[in-house]
Parts: C-alpha cells; structure tokens; sequence
C-alpha cells in the first residue's frame, strides 16, 4: 500500500482521502482508527472543567463510584459511568481489561503474562494495567482481530 501526504494551505480544511480497490477489513480498520483521534469528552480537575481529546485517553478506571479518565500526564474525573463509556467508545479501540477499567488499546506497548491467568500491560507512557482473567480471552481476541 502506498502512502502519500500532501501538505495543504491552513485556509482548507483538513482532510483524509483512501483511494481502494473494495472497502474491506483493512480499509474499514484505517477508517476506525482515524474516527478514534476525533472526539473530545468532558471531565473535571479541580474544580475546573475540561474537554479531553479521545486521542490522549490512556484508560478509563472506576474507584469508589467515581469514574477517571487518565491521560498521559493528567487525570480528570467525570459523572459518565464505566459501562457507557464501554458502549460510547467500543468501537474505537477501547475495550474493558477489568471490572473497574476500559483501555485505550491504541496506547498499549506490550502485554506479558502475569499471576494466576492474568496480563499486564505497559502503555506507552510507562504506566501498567492489569488485564483481569476474565478480560484475558476477549482481549486476545481484540488483538487477533485487529492484527
């Protein structure tokens, strides 16, 4: 496949053209990928509120009924619960690796076999999560989907 970008005056909106033979997996995985840096949600920081772009979302956790959202550097807290952002962002490479967490598979380094049936992941900031044994076979199926 191949790849041209050509830069365009700032007076022209932006834009993303696939030139294909048949709209396939391939294309529709292209097209997903692109409609996951589009989107912001709301969330709050000290009393502040924020419109956090989907693209910096790392994961999603629920703690004590309350619901984060983790970037790279921040964290911010929102009324939305875990189970809609679940459904709001499935399928744009979120997925849940535990009763309390949704990633952002977009921003996993690397996954390794952990204790009793579970994995850990590295994410690209440094951080781990831990994907629980139940979340282990959908995960991999995810994965074997998308690769």
């Amino acid at each position: 496949m191949k790849i041209d970008v050509k830069k365009i005056d700032g007076s022209i909106e932006e834009y993303i053209e696939i030139g294909c033979h048949a709209r396939d997996g391939r294309v529709n995985d292209i097209i997903r990928f692109v409609e996951n840096l589009d989107g912001n949600i709301s969330g709050t920081k000290c009393g502040k509120r924020y419109s956090i772009p989907v693209s910096e979302i790392f994961y999603i956790e629920s703690v004590d009924n309350k619901t984060f959202i983790y970037s790279s550097k921040d964290c911010f807290e929102t009324a939305v619960k875990l189970y809609e952002f679940e459904e709001l962002l499935g399928d744009r490479y979120f997925l849940r690796i535990s009763k309390s967490v949704v990633l952002n598979i977009m921003k996993a380094e690397s996954v390794k076999p952990a204790l009793n049936g579970r994995f850990s992941c590295r994410l690209v900031n440094g951080e781990e999560v831990i994907i629980s044994r139940k979340y282990v076979n959908p995960f991999k199926e995810f994965i074997s989907k998308k690769v």
